[in-house]
């Protein structure tokens, strides 16, 4: 008689495998998790970003009649944008302008290159606006009434959240046109100006009273009148939100000659929006590292300057400019004269002297001078808001030419909160969008008699937790880009979108981190059969027959299950 030897998990069937319950063996155990995603907290927005990726991930699928109002629950292009929206009105906006955070902080990088979820968020932007989508506002009338003094994307952010709540929302502001310096510092190769309008528009169809034209400069009076100024029986403001973009721009003290033509960069990119652009001359010069700078040089070159020269008075690796903005600007030829400094300026020319820098990274002279041809000096040396309109409030306090304000974004007079370019931080179009749906949260339990209180974050999907072995190699799709020569005759948009086969790609790149995606392994390597899938598509551990051997964790692509101690 032979005996036929199997190893001896080849001899049992399920039946048989639980059989025992071997779950006491165990001295830890896995648990399903929900990690923080990094490129969620990169965002400045606060957008659910691999959420809606994972939505995007469906395609164009979407039930009969669409998206239902309310958070998205099924996939599709529509339950992506929904979500998106949640946190972020602007995705075709920002699918445009933002500096894409999120990118750099994605773990995808480490296995090829990042996800490009900027991209795939103008597809979904784009596709909104194409099929007409909006947002329907769910929330029972409050019967508070907010004034938002600016309708810069800080403002509008707000604007849109609130609106959302319930609230009555007027926004009053000094320009022509809404959206602030997203259409007065943004040139319109970088923004078109049919997706900002678009967006703006949208907000204001939800029931948002935009005034134009309308200056405010004591928001005290202006709070306590009726809205519109037109003797309504309402009794005036709630709140307010003051969100004063950064207008004025920085001088500085530049010996020059009496025909010295020199002007700012902002007035500069403002004259654009206003049908009178600036003659600049043959020869630019513009003074400044930073991305205004780069704005400023590459619109020169645009309005027929044959040579545009960045003078910056330390190296480019210290330039506060973002790369792309760089590296796009000398694909069109702007020139940079590195570690200069302007010494005079004089009617067709500049003096430059040369800088050094010191052990401490700062420019110092060198006493080296050279003569720089220039019809015209363009300073791009930083911006500042308008603080006009709360000077004078009790308790409202200034430092460093920004206002102070809580955690909550209120400054000292209650009732008044300020976010963008007014307020200490970053100043960029996402920071400022990120500033308005966080004031409008605490404006909204301030009206109730609350305080709003952020949820707690989840641990960060770190990129060791993962397990890239079963991600295939897929680099990142390249977005179309107009060719240098073309751009600088043109305000035509530089950077293309995708489309619907390259965003559903790109889509399908995320990697999850931190979240389980229905992959089926940890379902399909346990040896004891105790991972149960459930109807919904979830996950449980039977832990009557887990061992703790942690098989299902190693092998979880996305790094969704920790071994834990065993309760005891």
């Amino acid at each position: 008689m032979s005996i036929v030897r199997k190893p001896f998990a080849i001899t049992l069937d399920v039946g048989s495998s639980r059989a025992n319950h071997t779950g006491a063996w165990r001295t830890e155990r896995p648990v399903y998790v929900h990690n923080l995603p990094p490129c969620n907290n990169a965002c400045p927005a606060g957008e659910n970003i691999q959420q809606w990726l994972y939505h995007a991930e469906e395609g164009s699928a979407s039930p009969p009649g669409g998206q239902p109002p309310g958070p998205p629950d099924t996939g599709g292009y529509e339950a992506a944008w929904r979500q998106i929206m949640e946190d972020n009105p602007f995705p075709a906006i920002m699918g445009r302008v933002c500096y894409r955070p999120c990118e750099t902080a994605c773990n995808r990088a480490q296995l090829d290159s990042a996800v490009g979820i900027n991209s795939v968020e103008r597809f979904l932007g784009d596709e909104a606006l194409r099929q007409g989508w909006q947002v329907p506002v769910a929330a029972a009338p409050t019967g508070r009434r907010v004034l938002v003094v600016g309708a810069g994307p800080s403002g509008l952010s707000a604007a849109y959240h609130l609106t959302r709540l319930g609230h009555q929302v007027t926004i009053k502001d000094a320009g022509a046109e809404p959206g602030g310096m997203m259409r007065y510092g943004i040139p319109k190769y970088r923004l078109p100006r049919d997706i900002l309008d678009a967006e703006v528009h949208r907000i204001l169809d939800m029931g948002v009273t935009l005034e134009l034209n309308a200056k405010v400069t004591d928001i005290l009076t202006e709070m306590s009148e009726a809205a519109g100024g037109h003797g309504e029986a309402e009794s005036g403001f709630d709140a307010a939100f003051v969100a004063v973009g950064a207008h004025i721009g920085r001088r500085a003290y530049i010996p020059a000659g009496d025909s010295a033509r020199i002007m700012d960069a902002v007035t500069m990119l403002h004259s654009m929006e206003d049908g009178s652009p600036p003659l600049l001359g043959r020869r630019v010069a513009v003074y400044g590292g930073g991305n205004t700078a780069m704005d400023a040089a590459r619109t020169a070159r645009r309005l027929g300057a044959s040579e545009a020269v960045v003078v910056y008075r330390r190296t480019r690796e210290r330039m506060p400019a973002h790369d792309s903005e760089v590296e796009e600007a000398l694909e069109e030829g702007i020139q940079m004269r590195w570690l200069s400094t302007v010494a005079h300026a004089d009617e067709g020319k500049l003096l430059i002297e040369k800088m050094k820098l010191d052990d401490t990274g700062f420019p110092q002279p060198t006493g080296e001078f050279e003569e720089l041809e220039a019809d015209c000096l363009v300073l791009a040396l930083g911006q500042n808001a308008d603080l006009s309109v709360l000077e004078g409030v009790p308790g409202v306090t200034f430092s460093d030419n920004v206002v102070e304000v809580g955690p909550d974004l209120m400054t000292g007079y209650p009732g008044i909160f300020a976010g963008g370019d007014m307020v200490p931080a970053e100043r960029t179009v996402t920071v400022a969008i990120g500033h308005g749906k966080k004031a409008a949260r605490h404006i909204d339990a301030w009206l109730r008699g609350g305080a709003y209180a952020a949820p707690a974050k989840h641990d960060l999907a770190a990129s060791e937790k993962l397990n890239t072995w079963y991600y295939a190699d897929a680099p990142a799709t390249v977005r179309p880009r107009l060719e240098a020569a073309r751009r600088v005759t043109t305000f035509d948009e530089v950077t293309g979108g995708l489309d619907e086969s390259t965003a559903l790609f790109e889509a399908r790149r995320c990697m999850s981190c931190g979240n389980c995606f229905g992959c089926d392994n940890c379902y399909g390597v346990c040896p004891d059969n105790a991972i149960l899938k459930l109807a919904d598509g979830e996950y449980e551990v039977d832990y009557d027959y887990c061992k703790g051997c942690g098989l299902c964790a190693t092998e979880c692509p996305c790094g969704a299950i920790d071994m834990q101690p065993e309760p005891t």
